[in-house]
């Protein structure tokens, strides 16, 4: 005989496993975290020993006990047969919902041109995007699948390597000369834009480095500081300077002629590279799959 009369117990178990926290598990499931503590305890009491390591310190996440892991595999497993068992019973009609992040400037200016193209293929998923710069937890579910840009390993992560990237110099063509070519002559008047972001360990080029090799590595120009990528993008585009920027956050804007890129001859590869990453549970849900392996053809055939 089937206990699905504690269901619940199980589903609030599960969500908090991911989550790390009643209260990532009561967002989810949209009840309150006391609700979600009672659930569990609940489970706690009937199976009859503690499933969770309760800890006060850091961040309070909340661990499985070692003899909870391979029952959690089950129950995840079981759960998402569940729900494709309920999805099965409404037909065509069954939809998926598929949380992806991406930063600001990456799901502006690269995702979403492409993103019409997964839904018209994949009529029955509902996708949301979780725009966020700092990287959101993939391991405990906060989105469940992302693109990030960066060194290729983040702890916990399937990373797929999707394409290299490049840094480019860019300009607004309303600065362009009206007559003869962006040299480094017109470019030793040009206020520079710095671009403040981090990038650890992608070499991403200096503007001193830069101006070395086109011959103006004896100059001094005023430069106008910012930490933002998205922001630096925006002041390119109102003709307040010339930037150094990573290519596909502009890609778009090249090929519709609202920028315009310098020195193109000039070539300034990093060491960061952009992959799709994910749990490896995420994985296993076929709407997840899907976008996954959509991503890296889109990326791929050119």
């Amino acid at each position: 005989m089937r206990t699905l009369n504690r269901l619940k117990w199980l589903q609030a178990f599960e969500a908090t496993a991911r989550h790390g926290s009643f209260t990532g598990a009561a967002n989810e499931l949209g009840v309150t975290p006391a609700a979600v503590g009672q659930l569990v305890r609940a489970l706690e009491e009937w199976v009859g020993h503690p499933l969770l390591n309760r800890s006060r310190s850091g961040n309070e996440r909340l661990t499985l006990i070692h003899e909870a892991q391979e029952a959690l595999d089950d129950i995840s497993l079981g759960l998402d047969k569940l729900e494709m068992g309920l999805k099965k019973l409404r037909g065509r009609k069954a939809r998926s919902v598929l949380v992806i992040t991406a930063s600001q400037v990456l799901v502006m200016n690269w995702l979403m041109p492409r993103l019409n193209r997964f839904s018209e293929r994949y009529e029955t998923i509902d996708v949301r995007l979780d725009v966020a710069d700092r990287l959101i937890d993939l391991t405990h579910g906060e989105a469940d699948i992302g693109i990030r840009c960066g060194p290729g390993s983040w702890p916990g992560l399937v990373a797929d390597w999707m394409m290299d990237e490049e840094v480019v110099m860019i300009c607004s063509p309303s600065l362009l000369p009206a007559e003869g070519d962006a040299n480094a002559a017109w470019l030793s008047y040009q206020k520079l834009i710095q671009d403040d972001t981090p990038h650890p360990g992608a070499n991403f080029p200096s503007w001193e480095n830069v101006l070395m090799q086109i011959g103006l590595d004896n100059l001094y120009q005023t430069r106008q500081h910012i930490n933002s990528t998205a922001t630096v993008i925006q002041a390119v585009l109102t003709g307040r300077g010339v930037a150094l920027v990573r290519k596909a956050l502009v890609q778009q804007d090249l090929d519709i002629g609202r920028l315009v890129q310098l020195f193109p001859k000039n070539r300034w590869p990093i060491n960061w590279s952009y992959y799709v990453v994910c749990s490896s549970a995420s994985l296993k849900r076929p709407e997840v799959q899907a976008f996954h392996d959509w991503i890296l053809d889109e990326v791929r055939v050119k």
